[in-house]
């Protein structure tokens, strides 16, 4: 069986660079993609976050995952279209993405590391051999594997640089 790509919503990705701690995403081994939309949605704006983020990526240059719900979004605001609803965008374009990843032969599993209790519901649908982890919950499994000395720790760490995350346990 492959080796699952991992897949991070936006929202573990603010919760690291908050934390100091993006490198964390490359611990165990799993090869890092990045969705368009979602590396859209980080980098965009001048945050606490996105300079740590944007150093991350261009540092260790993870490949993008191109999905039509971004180019049609870049394409109607190119074209000089009405603002659209970003709410949301992110989210469809990781599921597109991970529906992409299921066409490949063989399909490519993919672990989507995530904090928006959206991915959580069921009616997000993800292909077979998909996983839906939380940060937190990813945060431990590197803690229990013992590639990570306190999950707890760097929950703290985020939290005192200002992050207010998402308290799902997930799976």
């Amino acid at each position: 069986m492959p080796v699952p790509f991992l897949l991070p919503d936006a929202g573990p990705l603010i919760t690291l660079a908050y934390a100091g701690q993006l490198d964390l995403l490359l611990r165990p081994g799993w090869p890092l993609r990045l969705v368009d939309r979602v590396l859209h949605e980080v980098t965009r704006n001048a945050t606490p976050s996105c300079d740590a983020i944007t150093a991350f990526v261009a540092r260790h240059q993870p490949p993008v995952i191109e999905t039509t719900t971004f180019g049609q979004y870049t394409r109607h605001m190119a074209s000089g279209g009405k603002p659209v609803r970003k709410a949301g965008l992110g989210e469809l374009a990781v599921q597109e993405a991970s529906h992409q990843l299921d066409w490949l032969d063989p399909p490519q599993p993919a672990v989507l590391l995530f904090e928006d209790h959206k991915i959580a519901r069921t009616g997000f649908n993800l292909p077979e051999g998909t996983l839906r982890v939380s940060t937190r919950a990813f945060l431990i499994f590197l803690e229990d594997k013992g590639w990570l000395a306190s999950a707890a720790a760097i929950e703290h760490q985020a939290t005192q640089a200002g992050r207010r995350f998402s308290g799902l346990r997930f799976p």
